[in-house]
């Protein structure tokens, strides 16, 4: 935006006294056009000033004619342009100063109002101040020159035949002695245009930083390409003249000159090597990276040669790269830091595009050599850099340059959980660092007003919306940060906060830091909230308590949403209710995750609460979030089936009814599902039970009444086929209670096949319908996956079991082998397997013996078993599909009916059945 399109907007009464000299019809004519001249930078009244100011006189009158033609008040606007030219072309300065007048009251007006200016307008003035000093230096140049012919005109005797250059405005009478003064003051304006483009340049590296935490950025450098070749360019033209005057300069001026040159083109050839796409500033070893260096005076100063010049890239830490500045990139590196694979490219210049670069393509950093860090400073907040280096030999002057640049800082990580520690110190030295610093130096206390501007610009980049953050948003960021709820807004505002604050403290009552908790609302803000918040519907930085104190006076089902406090990468609904004794609560139900919002949309889940009305303060919550409601599907798709969906609800006290009612008796508890095995310290008469029955010698059955595992434990339910009728004496597809419980079957009386686990009516087992084959053969096993078993206690004493079940032929590996795996698994997760007292070293467990049982626990025949790996268990264990039964006497367990998922096989024998 420009100056112009700001001021015009604004009451004219402000600028009143600013157009007692120049009409303001006049600049409305001129608008932009006024703002993109160098008036403000003309100062003085040598000729190259008057010539300057006599040729925008000129340019402006042309722009106004030329306007007046399309105006309806032509007449005026042509007698107002004619008084203009008659007041100001004797004295165009006087003009200049009128019109510099003018913008430099415009600028204090809109500073007042907006306390800024419009970045365009920064960078155009900067242009033209460039512009108008390259000018001037050319004008330079062609002074001396002339003044150079003079000089050789007069040792020649014909200096009255040589015309007087009416710009020079000198004498001829003594150009020996004016010379070296020209050119010693060509000199300093060739060192001040070359500050200004090393200024531009580092501008560039800056904006290309700050772009890393989201920023605006030109990324285009053929303007700044065009300032190098242009002020190259008159650098040979004055050099030229330089040692054309040599004889004049005298043999204590000419060296120093030729010095000051040398600085002034070594500085614009080592500055012009830029890194035009960085690498990855949180870089994982292991993977793959792009990046490219560009040198901008590459084509123009690159001298041909047989063999293309050669970049390297190396890896280095803040200590070398801090040296490497010290000494202005002249030393070269000693050793790299870490290995880089594929680190050597060629510098190719594109005669079309006009570009000279190196590109970097499928780099990968094979590994890092970690330096000694400081006091309590982690991996992740270890900079490094990589250095791209090369030799180049330049034209026409056959020098030969060393050129190096470095990138970003850079954190290299091995693993994905450093990655937001890593991202944390990379936000900070991109926002807080300085232009020209000592690598990596960076403030560790900044004010909180920064820190709120750059968490404003990353949440904006990384959700991609145009609604930032709001004061509100940064009250409530500051009260978490400084752990402060006393403070006023304004208080915060004269705060500063520290790197420790933002990410190595954590939070009082938390587990996390600040920015760990603030990069999680960032992650699922960008994957599932973006529409919301980009409509406001999102109040999210809020605390509860302060939620509490909005919603109190709020009616019954008002709500609103809110980052979870206490959790990372969560948002909740906090809403109204009403009490049992009729007051208003506001409850917050469970944050969801992003996980949560991949199954159901916020929207969605909205929309099933009908607790939910209006939207925080009065808005309907249809009207609110109507259009991010996903269409539900109704009636039969393509293929004939009815479409399913998932629907939220929330259980509060309000609906929690009481378990029995007037007139009729509690409801009958529902039967207990099959319980998943684990392993039991102690085995009790009084806790088993008779499912094993029919594999025993007939004798009557142990009485015991049916048991379950208290509430909460794990249930899994697994179809049955009805092929398993052939092996239990049921006529039913499902065991019916009679098999358990019936006193007229036979019971056992050996402790040795008591089973602590209930076998329930309703248990039932994987398997399609179609399989339930009465008396026919068991179908082909399929591998079922099952839940992860519960945590086990250990035994007191090994499990002795009785030995008729062992087979003759069987084979007893190591014992050994068994302690190592449970030694592991108590290493790995104690949590899964405690410490566990091994059995006595003579003991050997024999490998598990399959069979399949028929009626009164006759083998009927074998069985391939599904396997089911126990990892870290050397040999297979398998687990019986079905209704096939496995026993292995050291193991205690007796695997009964069910499928194992093959592979890693965390189910300890799948659905094994303990016995005493």
């Amino acid at each position: 935006m420009s100056l112009w399109n700001i001021v015009s907007h604004m009451p004219p009464e402000e600028f009143s006294s600013l157009f007692a000299e120049f009409p303001r019809s006049l600049r409305c004519l001129l608008a932009d056009w006024l703002e993109n001249q160098p008036w403000e930078f003309i100062n003085g009244s040598d000729a190259f000033c008057t010539s300057m100011a006599s040729g925008m006189l000129s340019a402006m009158l042309e722009k106004l004619r030329s306007a007046a033609g399309s105006d309806g008040q032509q007449c005026q606007i042509l007698q107002q342009v004619s008084n203009i030219e008659s007041a100001y072309r004797r004295d165009p300065l006087r003009l200049v100063a009128v019109l510099k007048a003018i913008l430099e009251g415009e600028k204090a007006a809109v500073l007042k109002r907006d306390r800024h200016l419009p970045l365009s307008f920064h960078r155009r003035q900067e242009e033209l101040k460039f512009s108008l000093g390259l000018q001037r230096l050319q004008h330079r140049v062609r002074e001396v020159q002339a003044l150079r012919e003079r000089s050789s005109q007069l040792r020649d005797g014909s200096a009255a035949s040589l015309p007087l250059n009416p710009q020079l405005k000198t004498e001829p009478k003594a150009p020996e002695s004016e010379l070296p003064t020209l050119i010693l003051e060509a000199t300093k304006e060739l060192e001040v245009a070359k500050q200004q483009v090393l200024k531009r340049i580092q501008i560039w590296k800056r904006q290309q930083q700050l772009a890393g935490n989201g920023a605006l950025f030109e990324e285009n450098l053929a303007p700044l390409q065009k300032r190098c070749e242009s002020l190259v360019e008159v650098y040979f033209q004055l050099h030229q003249q330089v040692m054309a005057a040599s004889a004049d300069l005298g043999p204590e001026l000419l060296p120093r000159l030729l010095e000051r040159f040398n600085e002034v083109l070594s500085s614009l050839v080592k500055s012009s090597f830029l890194v035009e796409k960085q690498p990855p500033q949180v870089l994982k070893t292991q993977t793959k990276f792009q990046a490219s260096v560009r040198f901008l005076l590459g084509p123009q100063l690159l001298k041909a040669s047989t063999k293309p010049y050669m970049v390297r890239a190396d890896m280095v830490t803040e200590k070398q790269a801090r040296e490497l500045a010290l000494s202005a990139y002249g030393n070269t590196l000693s050793e790299s830091t870490g290995e880089i694979m594929h680190n050597v490219v060629a510098l190719e210049t594109n005669p079309t595009s006009g570009t000279c670069c190196a590109n970097f393509k499928n780099v990968l950093l094979k590994k890092i050599k970690r330096c000694e860090r400081k006091g309590s400073e982690s991996v992740t907040e270890e900079k490094c850099a990589v250095l791209f280096s090369t030799t180049v030999a330049l034209s026409p002057s056959n020098l030969t340059v060393h050129l190096q640049v470095l990138s970003l800082p850079i954190v290299v990580i091995v693993h994905g959980n450093q990655d937001n520690n890593a991202k944390a110190t990379v936000l900070w030295d991109n926002a807080f660092s300085e232009i020209d610093r000592v690598p990596f130096v960076v403030a560790e206390r900044v004010p909180w007003e920064k820190m709120c501007d750059t968490l404003n610009l990353k949440f904006m980049a990384e959700v991609q919306t145009t609604k930032g953050l709001l004061k509100e948003h940064y009250f409530f960021l500051a009260q978490k940060i400084f752990n402060d709820h006393s403070a006023s807004l304004e208080d915060f505002q004269s705060r500063s906060v520290s790197w420790a604050q933002f990410n190595k403290e954590i939070l009082p009552g938390r587990g996390f830091t600040f920015w760990q908790w603030f990069d999680g609302v960032l992650d699922l803000t960008k994957r599932c909230l973006k529409s919301y918040w980009s409509d406001r519907l999102i109040i999210g930085f809020i605390s509860k308590q302060y939620v509490c104190k909005l919603l109190s006076t709020e009616p019954d089902g008002t709500f609103l949403l809110r980052f979870s406090d206490s959790e990372i990468g969560g948002v909740t609904i906090a809403h109204v209710i009403r009490g049992k004794d009729g007051s208003s609560q506001v409850e917050n139900i469970q944050p969801f995750s992003a996980k949560d919002l991949s199954i159901r949309s916020l929207g969605d889940r909205i929309r099933d609460l009908g607790q939910l009305r209006n939207l925080y303060p009065n808005t309907p919550k249809d009207q609110a979030f109507g259009s991010h409601y996903n269409k539900e599907q109704t009636g039969k798709d393509g293929r004939g089936y009815v479409s399913t969906a998932i629907k939220m609800t929330v259980e509060s006290e309000r609906d929690q009814q009481p378990q029995s009612t007037a007139g009729g008796g509690p409801e009958p508890p529902q039967a207990q599902m099959f319980s998943l095995p684990v392993l039991q310290p102690e085995l009790r008469p009084e806790n088993l039970q008779s499912v094993l029955s029919p594999i025993c010698p007939p004798a009557p059955f142990c009485s015991q009444s049916m048991s379950s595992y208290p509430a909460g434990e794990s249930n899994v339910n697994m179809m049955v086929p009805e092929a398993i009728g052939s092996s239990f004496p049921s006529t039913s597809p499902m065991l019916s209670s009679s098999l358990v419980m019936d006193p007229a079957l036979p019971r056992c009386q050996d402790l040795a096949f008591r089973n602590p686990m209930s076998f329930m009516t309703n248990q039932y087992m994987p398997g399609e319908a179609s399989q339930l084959l009465p008396g026919g053969p068991s179908p082909e096993p399929r591998d079922e996956e099952m839940p992860e078993l519960a945590p086990f206690t250990p035994m007191d004493a090994p499990l002795q079991s009785s030995p008729r079940w062992m087979a003759p032929s069987m084979d007893l590996p190591p014992g050994s082998e068994f302690d190592q795996f449970l030694q592991e698994m108590s290493l790995e997760s104690p949590a899964l397997c405690p410490p566990f007292t091994p059995p006595p070293a003579a003991q050997r467990i024999p490998q598990p013996q399959r069979f399949v049982l028929g009626a009164g626990g006759v083998p009927v025949g074998r069985q391939r078993p599904a396997r089911a790996r126990v990892r870290g268990l050397r040999g297979p264990w398998d687990c019986e599909p079905r209704h096939s039964l496995v026993w292995a006497p050291g193991l205690d367990t007796i695997c009964a009916g069910v499928e194992t998922l093959a592979g890693e096989g965390r189910e300890f024998c799948g659905g094994g059945q303990h016995f005493g």
